[in-house]
């Protein structure tokens, strides 16, 4: 294949996703079970059994982009879900009773994979479905990490969790565990998850190769797909797209870049559009996000697959969180911060204040926060968020101000 015939990156990660979701059809129909699985399950132990698995976070976000979202959590609320809990539980929770649902539809659920790293609601919302369903729930329990470094008793905790998954899901597949085959996909979901990171490291260079608006976009495979030489294979794509970017100073990012920011949190997937045009706008591209290269899991054993697990942006301390969110925004040139209060996500919002404070002092940038929800429209304000915005450009063009003339002195 020559290059002009080759197909772009971002094409090759749709089909990606597209072929984990068939896989589970055509395993559906054979008459093979399949799971359903939080996003942060070690996904090396279903794929290592040969198990077909979808990702209901995935789908309620694929959802929400579509605009299904307000009509599928108000499915829940009649069901008697409070429409206060996350956006993705309410969209899952309806469609796992039944709930019509054309924009990402994917098989029931046989058995269930849960870990909690991301947040304690992920365990009711899959508890409640296993009782709907009447079907197996695998658990992994992630201690909140209260230091940096995670200990060796949470290790060796995770671990025995680990082994316990591995023989239940022996059960359910009828397979019995390949330590060569789990090998081979160890190495697969670190060849993924490298190549992804080295994809989102180009938002360093100024001006960007890329909007990081197209990292929300592409870790649907990073999600689903992590264990697959595909992901891979699709990931090196991408960072080969943007470092030729880089060489030809050509970037995905249209307009001019006048600012640079990092977006904290989920993206409103409902409103995205909303959410890109004042930036466009104002030449304000996003350089940094924290949500997407989370999902890089790098290790070399089963000791630090375990670590990595842990480190979740939900189950950090906040010393760990700051330390991410300050060294990307250092590494990738930012000069403002826009803060997502996501109502779905309360783990994640609740210490946003503190991070606000922290950025401020820090790093010495703009920063503004907007109310809004991942999944659930009916969260966000667009006038609010615009004057945020604006607010937001008006403090960076100050800021910048105040540094040429301190540059010319």
């Amino acid at each position: 294949m020559t290059e002009a015939e080759r197909k772009p990156a971002k094409v090759v990660l749709r089909e990606v996703v597209d072929m984990v979701y068939q896989n589970a059809w055509e395993a559906k129909k054979r008459g093979e079970p399949v799971g359903w699985s939080s996003s942060k399950f070690p996904a090396e132990i279903a794929e290592t059994l040969g198990l077909a698995v979808c990702y209901p976070e995935n789908q309620a976000a694929a959802i929400s982009a579509k605009h299904g979202g307000q009509r599928m959590c108000e499915e829940a609320e009649a069901m008697g879900y409070a429409n206060d809990i996350c956006g993705y539980a309410r969209i899952s929770l309806a469609y796992a009773a039944g709930a019509e649902c054309e924009e990402k539809p994917m098989p029931q659920p046989d058995f269930l994979l849960c870990c909690n790293n991301i947040c304690n609601c992920m365990t009711k919302w899959y508890e409640n479905i296993a009782r709907m369903h009447n079907i197996p729930l695998i658990m992994i329990d992630v201690p909140y990490n209260n230091t940096v470094e995670v200990s060796d008793d949470a290790v060796a905790y995770i671990r025995g969790q680990f082994e316990d998954a591995i023989k239940k899901l022996e059960k359910i597949s009828g397979r019995k565990w390949d330590e060569k085959r789990f090998e081979e996909v160890c190495a697969n979901a670190n060849r993924t998850a490298k190549a992804w990171l080295k994809a989102c490291s180009y938002c360093q260079y100024t001006p960007s190769p890329l909007s990081g608006f197209d990292l929300f976009n592409h870790m649907a495979d990073v999600v689903t797909a992590r264990c697959k030489p595909e992901a891979a294979a699709a990931f090196e794509q991408l960072a080969e797209e943007y470092e030729e970017n880089v060489r030809t100073g050509k970037s995905t990012w249209k307009y001019e870049e006048n600012h640079r920011i990092m977006f904290e949190g989920i993206p409103c997937w409902p409103v995205l559009k909303t959410l890109f045009t004042p930036l466009k706008e104002k030449g304000i591209n996003t350089t940094a996000v924290v949500y997407a290269p989370a999902f890089g899991f790098v290790y070399n054993n089963m000791d630090e697959l375990c670590k990595a697990y842990c480190k979740a942006p939900n189950s950090v301390c906040i010393e760990t969180g700051v330390e991410w969110r300050e060294t990307i925004c250092r590494e990738n040139n930012v000069d403002g911060i826009l803060v997502h209060y996501n109502r779905s996500c309360k783990p994640w919002s609740g210490y946003m204040p503190e991070m606000e404070r922290r950025f401020r002092k820090d790093l010495g940038v703009a920063v503004v926060g907007f109310d809004g929800d991942q999944a659930d429209p009916r969260n966000f304000s667009e006038a609010q968020y615009q004057t945020r915005v604006q607010g937001l450009y008006e403090v960076m063009e100050e800021n910048a101000k105040k540094k040429g003339s301190e540059l010319s002195v």
